[in-house]
């Protein structure tokens, strides 16, 4: 069942005749809320999200777009119930992201949730990946999948977050743009897009670049994509993609004590400065994909391959690298990555119903060839040193698939199951003195069955149940210390999971939907910072936790002229088994019922958009979050609850083949003082990432169409 309005929703809410700044090139002029769309994440196949057992929700382009610079997918994302997605104001880390808790805790980048980009992992075989390769200027759309159905990913997928790029179009279109505002931050970007002789292209190339809230946190980034489609016959498909991404000398403000947070929110811990803390990234990947039709059934083959530099200035004191073990200061290592997927959908008719089965398999490899330097030379901080470590690490992994969906009536079955092999090896190069060989290997292997059921109450109403394991092997950054002096940690085991979910799904009339899930996640070996000095963290297994919650979504047109959206989400996420952690003077015993650091128990999105002409739209956007504890024995602070205003306006003129337009935002309005996220056990207290006060940014966008 599919039930539409006319008029653009909720947070993007910005009318067919009102594109935005930031209006896609491509996009239909006459774009209007699906209420229910239809999605490929979870299911493998295509289906409509409405009849999936899975909490999935889908960000369009307007709603990833509408007066937004498209710099961070936290921007779309905060209106997604059951996920937690911060902009950290800190470049070298990236975002911060989390679905139902998973990857709450990690100190940068993003574990604990599968990232995928038009079918290729933005995630390695390990579970670290990166949501700043995500290019949001070409974005179509943003699928966000969390749950007991996210098990079908395998080792990470506490969640799904998939991007899909736009399609080229056959009118041919030149748009570029460009937006400033606060902090000395800027946006330019161009996209081209069109087809020619047969073939489809999308261009784009892109510059951020912002002086930052807090002191030494400048950034500047640059994006490229290509995609280019084709199609040999009538039944098949062709596309490849390349997407480049580079910042140099990122700086890295580090986080803040509470002390420091009060007195100033914007300074920075003297540590930063003195080592000139920074990053610099060049990552490069491509890939291809091909589709083909036999009748109802479908082929899909996916190959892709990249590169990743990274250089990384820390904040190490020189007093804690005499041990000889230390692995330096300076992080520096390239990778080289790549996999490829396949998989074959089925449909037929079996017991009077429709039968769709999946079978797939997935490979993934990545490889590090990772140094490690002296922060200093002589006294002199910041600066490369002396080599501290040389070493080759790998991660592969393999999986094999199946999935099917039987529906008949009122009825549809989900079964799946998943079986990961995931290996691990390093090859140690900087044998010297007591420092030893740290070469070694771990290999994990888990099998994940999943099961969902729906019941068509009647045609607007449906009702779901869902069931599934997950696990979360560690990531090559949490085996790299264990809690003696003995090199990397090969005894640590994956995390293991159990899933339930309950939910509902209502199209109220022809203009609103609810969405309404409650669930509960079981986790065995949870993994925990054990011990954290001088620059060195450990990770250690501790027992048992619990995660109890429930999401609930509404979008409605109101009237003509009026729409809005709602995401809230409460969090029960507990330690549900007492642990220790450390050794000696620092042993501390964890009680069970403490609560997971990095997760607030409570979040609420909520905008309301007015179309004040046909051409000129307003809306106003409401956040609030409940207070985050910032490590596991709940006696730091934590960072308090907060609940801020945003307001945007943009507006549209159309000349023949021109079309122009305009936005403002203006953030924080009333100028809260408010920790936007926080560093999980950090070794030094600086736990604290300040948030901006009152910022605005303007906007102006223009396209040509042949």
């Amino acid at each position: 069942m599919h039930a539409r309005f006319a008029r653009t929703p909720l947070c993007a809410a910005m009318t067919t005749a009102l594109a935005t700044a930031y209006a896609p090139a491509f996009a239909a002029d006459n774009a209007t809320l699906t209420l229910n769309p239809v999605v490929v994440t979870g299911s493998r196949a295509e289906a409509a999200s409405f009849d999936l057992p899975a909490a999935i929700d889908v960000l369009n382009r307007e709603e990833i777009t509408s007066g937004q610079p498209r710099v961070n997918a936290s921007e779309a994302l905060i209106a997604v119930p059951g996920v937690v997605a911060n902009n950290r104001q800190n470049y070298a880390q990236d975002l911060q992201i989390s679905t139902r808790g998973f990857g709450a805790r990690s100190a940068f980048g993003v574990r604990g949730i599968k990232l995928i980009a038009d079918g290729i992992p933005a995630s390695m075989p390990d579970g670290q990946g990166q949501a700043a390769t995500f290019n949001l200027d070409v974005a179509e759309r943003m699928e966000v999948l969390r749950g007991p159905y996210s098990a079908i990913y395998g080792n990470h997928s506490g969640g799904v977050i998939q991007l899909f790029t736009i399609e080229p179009r056959d009118n041919a279109s030149l748009e570029a743009g460009f937006a400033a505002g606060s902090y000395g931050t800027t946006k330019a970007d161009i996209t081209a897009q069109g087809k020619l002789d047969g073939l489809g292209y999308v261009l784009n190339t892109s510059r951020f670049s912002t002086d930052g809230y807090r002191e030494h946190s400048a950034a500047t980034r640059e994006q490229a994509f290509a995609k280019i489609t084709g199609k040999p016959d009538e039944d098949s498909k062709l596309t490849f993609t390349i997407n480049g991404l580079w910042q140099h000398n990122t700086q890295d403000p580090l986080g803040l004590s509470w002390a420091a947070y009060k007195s100033n929110p914007r300074g920075v811990d003297s540590a930063a400065n003195d080592f000139n803390t920074r990053k610099s990234i060049d990552h490069l990947q491509g890939g291809v994909a091909y589709e083909r039709r036999f009748g109802r059934d479908q082929l899909q083959l996916s190959a892709y391959s990249g590169q990743r530099s990274v250089i990384q200035y820390q904040a190490i004191p020189i007093s804690a690298q005499a041990n000889p073990r230390h692995s330096g200061g300076i992080i520096d290592f390239d990778r080289n990555f790549y996999g490829f997927g396949a998989r074959y959908i089925a449909v037929r008719e079996a017991a009077g119903g429709k039968l769709t089965t999946t079978f797939g398999i997935d490979y993934d490899n990545s490889t590090d060839q990772r140094t490690g330097y002296e922060n200093f030379v002589g006294t002199t901080l910041g600066v490369k040193g002396k080599l501290r470590r040389n070493e080759t690490d790998s991660v592969e992994s393999l999986d094999p698939y199946v999935q099917t969906e039987w529906a008949r009536g009122d009825w549809a079955v989900t079964v799946g199951l998943r079986h990961s092999q995931v290996k691990f090896k390093v090859d140690d190069k900087y044998i010297v003195g007591v420092n030893g060989n740290d070469s070694g290997g771990r290999d994990y292997d888990k099998t994940t069955p999943i099961l969902g059921v729906v019941y068509k109450l009647n045609p607007a109403v449906n009702l779901y149940a869902s069931a599934a394991k997950g696990f979360e092997t560690p990531t090559l950054n949490e085996m790299f210390y264990s809690g003696s002096a003995a090199g990397f940690n090969f005894g640590l085991g994956a995390a293991r999971s159990q899933h339930y979910e309950i939910g509902a799904k209502a199209l109220i009339g022809d203009s609103s939907r609810l969405n309404v899930a409650a669930f509960q996640i079981n986790t065995e070996d949870e993994l925990v910072v054990d011990a954290s000095t001088g620059g060195r963290t450990s990770y250690k297994n501790a027992g048992k936790t619990l995660r109890q919650g429930i999401e609930v979504s509404f979008d409605t047109d109101w009237r003509r002229d009026l729409t809005s959206r709602l995401a809230l989400s409460h969090l029960r996420a507990i330690y549900d088994e007492s642990f220790t952690t450390g050794t000696g003077a620092s042993l501390k015993t964890i009680a069970d019922g403490k609560s997971i650091p990095g997760i607030p128990r409570s979040t609420v999105f909520g905008d309301l958009a007015w179309k004040i002409t046909p051409a000129i739209t307003t809306a106003v956007e409401g956040v609030y979050r409940s207070k985050v504890y910032v490590e596991d024995s709940n006696t730091a602070t934590p960072a308090p609850s907060y609940a801020i205003a945003n307001i945007r306006v943009t507006a549209e003129q159309r000349l023949g083949h021109w079309r122009i337009s305009e936005f403002a935002r203006l953030d924080n309005l009333f100028d809260r003082n408010y920790v936007g996220s926080v560093v999980v056990g950090d070794t030094n207290s600086r736990y604290y990432e300040s948030a901006p006060g009152r910022n605005g940014l303007v906007g102006v966008n223009a396209r040509y169409t042949w």
